[in-house]
């Protein structure tokens, strides 16, 4: 896979996807839809997260997932583990062992971090940025995101093909809709709705709201580097990292608890386990003297 910067669920790296065999039927109420070209087909939020497991059970197959006792896991277990659920979706986290800067999350409340993100983000800005993609799934991009990449590749399926029956989403589709989550692409106001739950959510939890500026800081200082074409094209519809550290910072000072952020200590190691010393019981023995 090529190494590419990610900002903040705008640039997303794609994922390959090449069985056939996997299908997953979602009734014939939308089937029949498909088949008919209609495009306003109802998709409920349990359609859009059944296909979304799918494809992250697909992705989490094919990408090196840290084990539970990896110290990348012990470490987003210990920052964003105890917050498991929200409205209408409960949250399961993985970590990708991958270099890229990412992180995603999708309608079924499956949230996939990349190593990379964790070795440049302390544990205030790692909580901003997956603030901000759990904020797409709060506020339905997910939904609509997977809602969309759904019609796209079951209707070109079903025009392309002279079957008088689409009874399932293949696995060619499905990883089709895999990478389409990926690398979704919102809208300039759904960035700035997610940005904004990521806030609230530092806020509200009482974590230093000044993380997300600095996280915005730090994608836009890459940004200049030897990816600034690549995240150049990719952001041309959507507002770029230091205007968004900015809109961060000016939240920050009307609620009057901006302050320049520092950088905390990243740690990616399994914690030291503290030796104990035990003590041997010594006993002494009672010599009885012989009589002579």
């Amino acid at each position: 896979m090529k190494k590419k910067f990610i900002v903040l669920g705008v640039l997303f790296a794609t994922f390959g996807f090449t069985k056939m065999n996997a299908q997953i039927n979602f009734g014939d109420k939308a089937i029949g839809a498909v088949q008919k070209g209609v495009t306003g087909f109802t998709f409920s939020n349990a359609d859009a997260a059944a296909l979304s497991k799918a494809a992250v059970d697909k992705m989490d197959t094919e990408n090196e997932v840290a084990s539970a006792t990896d110290p990348y896991t012990l470490r987003l277990n210990r920052v964003f583990g105890k917050y498991t659920a929200g409205d209408g979706y409960t949250l399961n986290y993985k970590v990708y062992k991958l270099k890229e800067v990412n992180a995603f999350a999708t309608a079924d409340g499956s949230v996939r971090v990349y190593s990379g993100l964790m070795d440049i983000m302390d544990d205030n800005e790692l909580l901003a940025v997956i603030g901000h993609e759990i904020g797409h799934v709060a506020n339905n991009d997910s939904r609509d995101a997977i809602k969309a990449a759904y019609k796209k590749e079951a209707l070109m399926d079903a025009a392309a093909s002279q079957s008088t029956k689409v009874a399932a989403v293949t696995d060619s589709q499905l990883g089709k809709i895999g990478s389409s989550i990926i690398d979704s692409k919102f809208s300039r106001k759904q960035e700035s709705e997610a940005d904004l739950y990521s806030y609230n959510f530092l806020k509200k939890n009482g974590y230093d709201v000044n993380a997300e500026e600095s996280a915005f800081r730090i994608l836009a200082k890459m940004s200049e580097g030897s990816q600034a074409s690549f995240i150049d094209q990719m952001m041309s519809s959507h507002p770029d990292s230091k205007q968004r550290a900015e809109d961060a910072k000016k939240r920050a000072e009307k609620d009057g608890l901006y302050k320049p952020y520092v950088q905390q200590k990243i740690v990616n190691t399994a914690p030291v386990a503290t030796k104990t010393t035990t003590k041997k019981a010594t006993t002494t023995k009672k010599t009885t003297a012989k009589k002579k």
